[in-house]
């Protein structure tokens, strides 16, 4: 890429607009003031951090969540600077704080390479912190300032003599703002640190939470670090399947940016695990890196297995899901000047990406197969075992469109439908057993609410190829019920319902029924769960009532089973009460089922969603692929800390 820039000052920051509108509308700048707007703040300032890692300044991160849930944040970059900013006439580090869209990302030479949103940065955070420290190391001194709720109240000062370079910023998040919770999750910062580290060659983050400490009050603590890049990356990925080539990595750079691909195959039937990034930024929706990867891939394979007569003049072309089934694969591109679609930054457009991706993938891959015919040869195998399945499931749909034309009813015979037309106000119980089905179908409210039960435990969709899931009429049932369809035929908008609700028992049998139906969604319907429309229900597990009781009358239901002895003694202690255990929703009358499942004024739902995709694919291969001992080690190292193991 382009030389390292000789000089970073006030010159290198440009101004852009002010910061007035952050705190009345939050949401616009940080996506919401849930958990995952909290969670914002804190890869907001690492960004800056990982940003001097990029321009080759920085080598190491350490994050601390403090035990009042303030962050810290330190790097060993250069500092930012703290000379008089020459517009605004006050220390460059109080514009980067105070004035949004103010840092080195917009025209200046200060980087040529970075990622955050849209650059809106630490002064957003400093927006919505009730307080901000900064401390900078530059040129031999040692800096201060702080801000309170985005305004300054220390002005810069400095503190003495110090050795060395870097940033070091600790704010507090607003409760104000931050109304549902601003408790941080350990694991929610680490999936994320631990892919930029993937992504960044052997930068080093570091994560301390002192809210956890050990017998000698030394807080957790964990380092990520990459020494391989991404090719760790798609080792990460394919943790607990078996693989058919060693991890393939090449790189590509020109006038425009760089490249870097590390693919690997394994015996999967997945096609998920082909993850694109642009400025280290997760591009969810793909773009022309992604595009210029997958034709790449799709030609350079079919070529190859046309020239070994690994496919033969009379077979069809393997299509590219028939050449990615199976695949793991990071594809990084580094931009000077990337372009996003969209606020959320989740889909590239630089056309200009595409060909270089293309040319790399297809120039890298060729060679690889070439001089490597043994995996070569497996890779193509799987490819083609992929084309089979896909004719045989072709094949399997067009049955049922045809029977479906001649039916006078396509939806399933156990399916009790909603009246309602409008998908956006109907919703679907998935219930397990008729006992349970019988029930939701006499309390559910017949004008929005489906009912769709079903008998035992669905297909493990992981372990099964999609002609054999096809050929399930539990699944057939569950696919034609939902109306998308699924693979090269799935239509979000075709989706009959939004609101798609697991109901299962809340036993272990219930527990992997869901785990089952989750596995399912995540392979073939992931869209469904990325619009926000897959939920699991939350049934209760004790229903109290008065001993003695003429009536049947259930005064209060509880939902964890940890609490039962703690609501006894608020209502007034045991001996008063019946304590009925729920051991299936067969068990409560659709009353019952009604007030505390089913109706949307008073019922609590868990809405599904993939914050990070790549421990997702790990976890679900994992747990639910046909590899033995990665599940052994997992169930033997979280055992003592999970009395119900849940996804």
């Amino acid at each position: 890429m382009a030389a390292k820039p000789d000089h970073y000052d006030g010159s290198d920051i440009q101004v852009l607009e002010g910061l007035e509108a952050v705190r009345k509308r939050p949401g616009m700048y940080i996506g919401s003031t849930g958990p995952r707007g909290l969670h914002h703040l804190v890869y907001e300032v690492v960004d800056n951090s990982v940003d001097e890692a990029l321009a080759g300044y920085c080598g190491k991160i350490e994050v601390w969540i403090h035990a009042d849930n303030s962050i810290t944040v330190a790097d060993n970059g250069r500092g930012i600077p703290v000379d008089k900013h020459p517009k605004e006439k006050i220390p460059t580090v109080e514009v980067v704080l105070t004035i949004l869209h103010a840092g080195g990302k917009f025209g200046g030479e200060g980087y040529k390479v970075s990622g955050g949103l849209h650059g809106v940065g630490v002064s957003v955070v400093n927006a919505l912190s009730t307080r901000v420290e900064v401390f900078v190391k530059r040129d031999g001194s040692e800096y201060k300032i702080a801000f309170d709720h985005g305004k300054t109240v220390e002005k810069l000062k400095k503190l003495g003599p110090a050795k060395g370079t870097g940033t070091k910023t600790t704010f507090w998040p607003d409760p104000e703002i931050f109304t549902e919770t601003t408790v941080y999750d350990y694991d929610t910062l680490a999936n994320r640190f631990r892919e930029m580290a993937f992504l960044n060659k052997g930068l080093k983050i570091i994560l301390h939470d002192e809210r956890v400490t050990d017998a000698e009050g030394n807080p957790r603590t964990e380092v990520f670090q990459a020494q391989g890049g991404i090719v760790d990356f798609v080792k990460y990925l394919n943790e607990g399947r078996e693989t058919l080539n060693k991890p393939v990595y090449f790189e590509a750079e020109n006038e425009d940016g760089t490249v870097e691909v590390a693919l690997q195959w394994s015996t999967s039937y997945s096609s998920n695990s082909v993850m694109a990034f642009a400025n280290n930024i997760n591009t969810h929706e793909g773009g022309t890196h992604l595009d210029g990867f997958k034709q790449a891939i799709t030609r350079t394979i079919n070529e190859y297995a046309r020239n070994k007569g690994l496919l033969k003049e009379k077979d069809a072309n393997l299509s590219g899901e028939d050449a990615r089934e199976g695949l793991a694969a990071i594809i990084s591109v580094k931009l000077h000047d990337p372009q996003f679609e969209g606020q959320t930054k989740t889909k590239l457009g630089n056309t200009e990406i595409r060909p270089l991706v293309q040319n790399a993938v297809t120039r890298g891959l060729a060679e690889y197969l070439e001089e490597n015919p043994t995996p070569a040869k497996r890779i193509v195998g799987k490819a083609t075992q992929a084309l089979k399945a896909r004719e045989a499931a072709r094949k399997a749909r067009e049955m049922t469109r045809r029977k479906n034309v001649l039916d006078s009813f396509a939806l399933p015979g156990k399916l009790a439908d909603c009246s309602s037309k409008d998908a956006s106000q109907s919703e679907i119980f998935i219930v397990e057993g008729d006992s349970a089905g019988g029930s939701a179908k006499q309390a559910r409210d017949r004008k929005t609410q489906a009912i769709l039960p079903l008998r035992g435990k669905i297909l493990n969709v992981e372990r099964a190829g999609l002609h054999r899931s096809l050929s399930s009429d539990t699944i057939s049932s569950l696919i034609t019920a939902i109306g998308t369809n699924i693979g090269d035929d799935f239509d979000a908008e075709k989706a009959r319902y939004h609101r798609i609700i697991i109901m299962t028992d809340a036993d272990v049998d219930g527990a992997h029924i869901r785990i089952l139906l989750l596995t399912f969604f995540y392979r073939y319907m992931p869209e469904l769960i990325n619009l926000g429309y897959i939920y699991i229900a939350q049934p209760p597990i004790f229903g109290v009532k008065k001993k003695n009781s003429r009536t049947t009358k259930i005064e209060r239901y509880i939902y964890d089973e940890s609490a039962l002895s703690e609501v006894l003694a608020e209502m007034g202690g045991a001996e008063k009460y019946d304590v009925q255990r729920y051991k299936g929703l067969g068990e409560m009358d659709p009353e019952q089922l009604w007030e505390t499942t089913m109706e949307p004024q008073s019922r609590t739902l868990l809405q599904v969603n993939i914050d990070d995709a790549a421990e997702a694919e790990r976890v679900v291969s994992e747990l639910m692929g046909d590899q033995v001992e990665p599940r052994k080690e997992f169930i033997q190292k979280h055992a003592r800390d999970v009395r119900f193991l849940d996804i």
